[in-house]
């Protein structure tokens, strides 16, 4: 067994990709206090503060780092459809985000709620709502993919909402903590070396 050294001031992960090729049959909704609200045209400044919020833990940084002009071509095209996740005072506190630019693919782009509602069950009213949208006429696949900088709760999350894992791929990156992205005490279950 060989090991591969990564570079200082670079993060490696491993991706697992996982798919779902049947229309899950019908299930209630879990019960949660939260609201879906779609964001038609999101501000671009508001779009980046909720997928900080929700994302810091696990290093999302992507969309923090492009080009305005870029994000919005994506998140204000009208094939990707961006939720946000209130609470009952209206205060978003998670981010949904299904991209059905390739159909008859739907991808579940971003999927995450504050880290304060981490383990409380908020995720499966959020997976169920997922699906409820994903699942339409031409839609044939719907996909996601997660990594090993994610909770450690999310893989086994996707195979019981009936995600199946197809694929794995290496990812490195610089760490956008050394970059100032994202601050120096995110996701400390990744150890900041550089």
């Amino acid at each position: 067994m060989a090991l591969t050294p990564v570079e200082r001031g670079m993060v490696a992960t491993i991706v697992t990709h996982l798919e779902m090729r049947d229309r899950p049959r019908p299930a209630p909704v879990p019960v949660a206090p939260l609201r879906l609200v779609p964001w038609k045209t999101p501000d671009l400044d508001a779009y980046r503060t909720l997928f900080r919020r929700v994302g810091t833990p696990w290093l999302w940084f992507s969309r923090l780092v492009m080009a305005d002009s870029a994000l919005a071509t994506i998140i204000h095209d009208p094939a990707v459809e961006v939720y946000a996740v209130t609470d009952p005072r209206g205060t978003a506190i998670g981010l949904l985000e299904l991209d059905f630019r390739s159909l008859p693919d739907c991808e579940l782009s971003f999927f995450g709620l504050v880290p304060e509602l981490g383990g409380k069950g908020m995720g499966r009213w959020l997976m169920a709502q997922a699906k409820s949208l994903a699942w339409r006429k031409g839609v044939t696949r719907f996909w996601v993919h997660t990594c090993t900088l994610d909770s450690q709760a999310a893989l086994p999350f996707y195979i019981r909402s009936g995600f199946v894992p197809y694929a794995r791929e290496i990812e490195t990156f610089a760490d956008p903590r050394l970059a100032g992205i994202l601050p120096r005490d995110a996701a400390p279950h990744m150890p900041l070396l550089g």
